[in-house]
């Protein structure tokens, strides 16, 4: 097999289970839970390239204006994907976030028929239709827009827009993003710290350790996405994505019982008709292409 389908895997499946390390941390509020994320993957990141001496970047920012921006604009798009994912997780809405990273394989191929002019397939659009439609149909059933799932999904799919015209390299992105959300992190833990409401400071050696531990389980899935993502196909890729958001629904639904009414499972049938579409269309347009290379 090739490594490159183990890595993706890999970070797929971490991401899949990773409610079950934000549950741990459920007393935690989730602020200063994202806070710790932004802290601890710099410092990951910061050992990493220390250990590969990979700085050599870090003196061409100053002339390259345009990539600071552009990472601001990427920090702020992950931080509200991460503040939104943590309070969900720890609010019962599991089942609603797995929607969003359902959904975004769909926004990518949004994204790039509307802003990079890409030109869609017409069993692309189709399923871009099928999938809103579903989105229509559990706007309804609640009685207001998916906001959690539609959110995730957007937010994902602008800084995947964002990290796809970047300059800089997985590590080195990740490292520049933490570093600029690093001192508002720092600023508000010790106002936390300040008023007696730090959880880190008063909780026990465990909460400790797991806040801590944001940063590898932070940086390690996007580093194995990131090796895998060069060696296999966008099409493998992005089946492979889905491993994630599976995970995540079948925890919602089994492990942590949230509700998921028959109505709503309805909403979710037809995205994931619009994710087969897609994927089938996928696979064959990638078996057509192998056939004429081999001609």
């Amino acid at each position: 097999m090739n490594p490159g389908s183990l890595y993706a895997a890999a970070a797929c499946v971490l991401w899949g289970v990773f409610p079950l390390y934000l549950k741990t941390l459920q007393g935690v509020p989730a602020l200063e839970i994202l806070a710790h994320r932004m802290a601890w993957s710099l410092l990951v990141c910061a050992l990493l390239l220390a250990a590969l001496r990979r700085w050599h970047w870090v003196k061409n920012l100053a002339s390259r204006p345009r990539v600071l921006a552009a990472f601001v604009v990427s920090a702020m798009l992950v931080t509200a994907n991460w503040g939104i994912y943590i309070w969900a997780v720890n609010a019962d809405h599991l089942i609603d976030a797995s929607l969003g990273y359902f959904i975004n394989p769909l926004v990518n191929v949004s994204i790039g028929a509307l802003l990079l002019h890409e030109r869609l397939r017409r069993a692309q659009w189709t399923a871009v239709a099928i999938a809103a439609c579903g989105v229509t149909w559990l706007t309804w059933d609640a009685g207001q827009l998916p906001w959690i799932g539609l959110t995730l999904a957007l937010s994902w799919g602008a800084y995947g827009l964002m990290r796809k015209t970047a300059a800089l390299g997985a590590i080195e992105g990740l490292t520049l993003e933490t570093a600029l959300l690093f001192p508002f992190a720092l600023a508000y833990l010790g106002w936390l710290a300040a008023h007696g409401q730090c959880v880190f400071v008063s909780g026990s050696a465990s909460t400790q350790w797991l806040l801590a531990a944001a940063g590898p389980v932070t940086a390690i899935p996007l580093l194995l996405f990131a090796a895998g993502a060069r060696r296999i196909t966008f099409v493998q890729l992005g089946i492979l994505q889905y491993i994630a958001p599976t995970l995540q629904l079948l925890l919602g639904v089994w492990l942590y019982r949230e509700p998921f009414a028959p109505t709503k499972a309805l909403g979710y049938g037809l995205i994931w008709v619009a994710l087969v579409i897609f994927t089938l269309e996928g696979l064959w347009q990638l078996r057509q292409r192998r056939a004429l290379a081999a001609r």
